[in-house]
């Protein structure tokens, strides 16, 4: 332990971001790193406590604690401390396959376990380890780790996001022959084009990328595996093939009116506006826009959030964000203590944009929408809304909710994103390698397991367990790579 008592010294700091009425003026990220100094005392401030919930990655009460990564937090904030930054990024580099992704779209559950967060606030694990990743590659540590021996073996990945790229990274360098098939027209997945880039700017991904090919990983892009290209013949080329096509099939909102032209995905708001960003600086016009338009957005997570902070750069009139459910209290309830994850109203970039330009919070708590009204040329006008309350079925016990009579409102609505989560996967991937499905639409495996229904094929990610973080999708390809691994060798030392 490098300063037994930085916790007691110094208090947590974070990097300092840019005023929202300045940043909402570019799709950049914007938070400003500290300085080294700055930087060691933070992590100074990691407590050494004995039993380090931060890397237990643990589900309790329904919802993940600690990281699910088992990243060696401590272990690599002392050598921060002391100023040992290439044998940190060992440490980090041993149990995340890609920090500079989790560092900055992670929700941090690491911190939200720290055991100097009980009585005083986390230490900033978050933000030391992007210092830790970034130091790696602005000093040119990051080199390819070519395998000095090839098994001879050839595993396919369908699908390029986190859990693909993590599956392939660890394939790669075990020695195994990896080719990555992606749909859309550059790899990345839910990195490249369903996370904005202020969030994770792209040539973040693109480097990783760069690096992964230097390694031997070959990506081929516009391949819609079972549709424009065959699926029986990948697996037929292949000694194994993951599945890692994410939780893509979105939840949508029926209710009347539902046909009028201005209401759209998030999913596809997001894609469109990241495409064309990168294809043009956005001057094709081939997005979505929310320019001069009365936006109303459905849902409340982070998908939600990142369509407020888009749509305030595109320049809306107005921005409004519906949530089905209450607001969370501000602290921590008796009912939720330590090292749950927190259930608390937290006020993310997006929302606090739309606070500085239009002087009030987007979110409107238990509404949702009754009906989609439009003109006489079936476009969008507006939204009638209605409040929710919440009661128990006599019957069963179970918690409903109602509606509230007399409380319907119309909102003005040119732009409608339904941003409402997912419903599992698009079963046609799954179909087209006789992959079964389980009840909620993800393909099924035995607990524990990666391995499908058919021989030879595996999956990872959201595909497999559901819409969730960046952070478990990693893990999920790294777990499904050790499957694979053990499947074409007969034994593993991936796990």
């Amino acid at each position: 332990m490098g300063k037994a008592t930085g916790f007691l010294e110094y208090t947590r700091t974070e990097a300092a971001a840019k005023e929202p009425l300045e940043r909402i003026k570019d799709f950049n990220e914007f938070h400003i790193p500290l300085g080294e100094e700055q930087r060691k005392e933070q992590a100074s401030r990691c407590m050494d406590c004995g039993v380090p919930f931060c890397q237990n990655g643990r589900m309790l009460c329904g919802m993940m604690s600690g990281c699910p990564l088992n990243n060696l937090i401590p272990e690599w904030n002392d050598l921060i401390y002391r100023g040992q930054k290439e044998q940190a990024l060992e440490r980090l580099l041993m149990t995340n396959s890609f920090p500079e992704f989790t560092s900055r779209v992670c929700p941090a559950l690491c911190e939200k376990a720290c055991t100097c967060g009980v009585y005083d606030s986390p230490v900033t694990v978050k933000e030391n380890e992007n210092s830790l990743i970034e130091y790696g590659f602005e000093k040119g540590l990051m080199q390819p780790q070519i395998p000095a021996v090839r098994s001879g073996k050839k595993v396919a990945v369908i699908g390029s996001g986190p859990a693909g790229l993590a599956a392939a990274d660890t394939l790669n360098k075990r020695g195994h022959s990896v080719t990555v098939y992606e749909r859309s027209d550059r790899p990345g997945g839910l990195l490249m084009y369903g996370i904005p880039n202020m969030k994770l700017e792209k040539h973040i991904i693109e480097r990783r990328l760069r690096l992964m090919e230097a390694e031997g990983v070959e990506f081929v892009t516009n391949a819609d595996v079972g549709k424009t290209i065959s699926a029986e013949e990948i697996k037929e080329s292949s000694d194994a093939v993951i599945l890692a096509c994410g939780s893509s099939n979105p939840r949508d909102i029926k209710t009347e009116g539902r046909d009028a032209q201005g209401i759209f995905f998030a999913v596809d708001f997001l894609k469109a506006t990241t495409k064309s960003l990168l294809d043009s600086g956005l001057s094709d016009g081939k997005y979505i826009s929310a320019k001069d338009k009365n936006v109303v957005i459905i849902g409340g997570g982070d998908t939600g959030n990142d369509c407020v902070g888009t749509s305030v750069r595109h320049g809306c009139r107005s921005v409004t964000q519906l949530e089905m459910m209450p607001k969370l209290p501000d602290e921590r309830a008796g009912n939720n203590p330590w090292p749950e994850w927190p259930r608390v109203c937290k006020t993310d970039y997006g929302q606090e944009e739309a606070i500085a330009v239009f002087g009030h919070d987007p979110r409107i708590y238990q509404t949702t929408v009754k009906e989609f009204i439009k003109d006489d040329k079936g476009a969008l006008t507006a939204i009638k809304t209605v409040k929710l309350e919440f009661g128990t079925d006599p019957e069963t016990g179970r918690r409903t909710m109602n509606e509230v009579k007399g409380s319907e409102e119309i909102i003005p609505c040119e732009l409608c994103l339904i941003a409402a989560g997912f419903l599992g996967c698009q079963g046609y991937v799954a179909e087209a390698f006789g992959a079964e499905l389980d009840q909620r639409t993800n393909v099924k495996t035995a607990p524990g397991s990666h391995r499908t229904s058919t021989d030879k094929v595996f999956t990872a990610g959201d595909m497999h367990i559901g819409q969730s973080l960046v952070v478990r999708a990693i893990r999920e390809g790294r777990d499904a790579a050790a499957d694979v691994d053990e499947y074409l060798m007969g034994y593993t030392n991936l796990r």
